[in-house]
């Protein structure tokens, strides 16, 4: 399994852009500094002020917000696994209390692992626990391991915890 995620990771590992020395960082942010500086100076009096609409805004806001996608998508995947709620926080070792708050609290955002061990303990399919993690504002980029090992675990059928920190630990990514 951990030469299949090897090559899983250096299929899939997307490059973050090359990393600058501080001094190449330093030239670049006086040079933005100087030319903001002069750009302010010469259109400050000049500058038109700008009106929001901000009843817009707030429909906007209104409109897209769904404070409970999360608990509605979560509870619908218990629902329709016919597990009980203890089955799901027991298997991945979640504390009841912070399921209660989960299942009580729409407006509860867990962290981006408690949705992982969700995921596990459900044993969802990488389509589900991209949804999942996306109704929390969460994402599995390609861009860190971390993130990759956990997409491979759910291509792969790896739902056992103690399987995926191995997999994590074998990569020094922080365990779930």
């Amino acid at each position: 399994m951990k030469e299949k995620l090897k090559l899983f990771i250096e299929q899939n590992y997307e490059q973050n852009e090359p990393i600058m020395l501080s001094e190449e960082i330093d030239m670049i942010e006086d040079k933005c500094l100087y030319s903001i500086g002069k750009a302010k100076r010469a259109s400050f009096n000049a500058a038109p002020s700008i009106n929001y609409d901000y009843a817009n805004i707030d429909d906007f806001i209104n409109n897209n917000k769904n404070e409970s996608k999360f608990q509605t998508l979560l509870f619908k995947y218990i629902d329709e696994r016919n597990l009980k709620d203890s089955d799901v926080y027991n298997k991945v070792n979640i504390d009841r209390r912070l399921f209660s708050k989960i299942r009580s609290d729409s407006t509860y955002h867990p962290s981006k692992e408690t949705v992982i061990l969700l995921g596990l303990s459900l044993e969802l399919n990488e389509n589900e626990i991209v949804e999942l993690l996306d109704s929390a504002s969460y994402s599995l980029p390609k861009n860190n391991y971390f993130d990759l090992i956990i997409r491979f675990c759910f291509i792969n059928k790896i739902y056992n915890v103690m399987e995926v920190n191995d997999l994590l630990y074998d990569y020094k990514c922080k365990s779930l």
